[in-house]
Order: C-alpha cells, then sequence, then structure tokens
C-alpha cells in the first residue's frame, strides 16, 4: 500500500509540475521532481557565511557592540544581486511558508556544528505588528524558527515561543533608514511578557536564540534583546547577513 501511495504523490507530483512549472527562485530553471524552491546548482552555490565556525564573525561583532549576547551566526550573505535575496522576499511576501522551514532547518544543521549553540534551550521570533500579521497572515520569522527547532532537537526538545516578546508599536520599514533613525524608530517598539518569561525560567530555560529574517544594523534585534537580558541569556540567528 506505501509503495502505491509512492507512486501516486510521485505521479501527482509530475502532473502538477507539468501544468504549473517550478522554477528555481535564484535562477529561474525548470524544477525537477526532486527539488524544492532551488535548483542543485544554485543549492549548492549558496553563499555560506560560515559564522557559525568561529567566535567574534561579523554578525558577532556587529551585535556585542550593540548588548551583550553569547553567540550570533547568519545563513548567507544577503546581497541584492545575484538572486539569493529572493529567499528571503519569497518567505516574507510570498508566503512560501515551506520554503522559510527548509531554510530554517538548513540553518539550524550548520549551527548544530557551532560551539556555544548547543545550549539553547528555546527559539523566539522577532514579532511582527498584530496589523501586519493579520494583513499577511504569518510571522516569517516564526516560520523559520519551526525548521530551526525541528533541526535542532535532536538530543532534546527546543520550542519556538512566540507569546514572549511582543511588538506594540507599529513601526516604519528600517531599509530606507540611516543607523541613528533605526534606533529611534524601534525605540520602545517591544514588551515582554514577564508571565512568560518567569514559566520559562522556573522550567529551566535560561539561553534563548532570537531570530529574524535578515542581520543588517542590528537595531530591531537590541531593542528586543536589551528587554531580555535580565532573565535570560541570548544569542541571535538570521538567514541572511548584510556586510
Amino acid at each position: 500500500m506505501k509503495r502505491w501511495i509512492r507512486e501516486l504523490n510521485y505521479y501527482a507530483s509530475a502532473l502538477r509540475d507539468l501544468v504549473f512549472p517550478r522554477r528555481c527562485i535564484v535562477c529561474g530553471t525548470l524544477l525537477s521532481g526532486c527539488e524544492h524552491d532551488l535548483c542543485l546548482k544554485c543549492y549548492s552555490d549558496i553563499p555560506l557565511t560560515y559564522f557559525w565556525k568561529w567566535y567574534d564573525n561579523p554578525a558577532e561583532v556587529r551585535m556585542s557592540q550593540r548588548c551583550g549576547i553569547q553567540r550570533a551566526a547568519s545563513l548567507f550573505f544577503y546581497r541584492n544581486t545575484g538572486g539569493y535575496s529572493h529567499i528571503v522576499h519569497k518567505i516574507k511576501y510570498d508566503g512560501r511558508l515551506g520554503l522559510g522551514r527548509r531554510m530554517g532547518s538548513l540553518l539550524g544543521t550548520y549551527l548544530r556544528e557551532g560551539a556555544g549553540f548547543e545550549h539553547i534551550d528555546a527559539i523566539v521570533p522577532v514579532p511582527i505588528h498584530r496589523l501586519r500579521r493579520w494583513k499577511r497572515g504569518y510571522n516569517q520569522a516564526e516560520t523559520i524558527c519551526f525548521g530551526l527547532s525541528d533541526s535542532l532537537s535532536l538530543t532534546k526538545h527546543i520550542p519556538v515561543v512566540s507569546d514572549l516578546v511582543s511588538r506594540v508599536k507599529r513601526t516604519k520599514t528600517q531599509t530606507r533608514l540611516s543607523g541613528d533613525a533605526k534606533r529611534e524608530n524601534v525605540k520602545n517598539a517591544f514588551r515582554m511578557n514577564p508571565d512568560v518569561a518567569s514559566r520559562l525560567n522556573s522550567k529551566g530555560i535560561l539561553h534563548l536564540l532570537i531570530v529574524d529574517d535578515v542581520l543588517t544594523s542590528g537595531s530591531t534585534l537590541e531593542a528586543i534583546i536589551t528587554i531580555l537580558l535580565q532573565h535570560f541569556e541570548v544569542s541571535v540567528a538570521t538567514l541572511g547577513f548584510v556586510e
């Protein structure tokens, strides 16, 4: 029976690709049945940062200059050329939740190679404002977190905690703001739920991994981490890193 189900799924997938051909989000070539989102060539050519392999990497230096963190790493270098920025865009704006989960899982696989990340107790997504979530229907950072949890939860379950931090101020997009303007834009934008913090601490959850899609200036992450440091140790992980 299982063999018949597998064959049925295979032919259904082949028929779907014939009617609605899938293309690589990086280079645009047609995908084969075994490929998801990226063709094998583009997947193997992802511009990985390898930040998880060493301390004081550029992500850690950037965040350490802003607030006290334990570790920081990003999966790939985020550039507007080359097509890999489409990964974040598709997750954030096109509802490609499966892509977000798969990229989160890939990031988790690499984080397991890095010292310090093995002590993570819980994963916290950078929250979006409730009106933006209502309009978009999801939080892209949360989707990445689910993939990370899948990948990191090998020896112990590492939960995704989405109710610890909320975004109480609807801020402007950070894209076109200067460094000081970015920091001012997210000032007092986030609030920690003390009841959730106490509950987590009582369960021995002391080291959090804060997750976002891209690390640029670090202003948003700083605003969140600052309100958490009295209760937790904090590390950071993102998909993209802007040099």
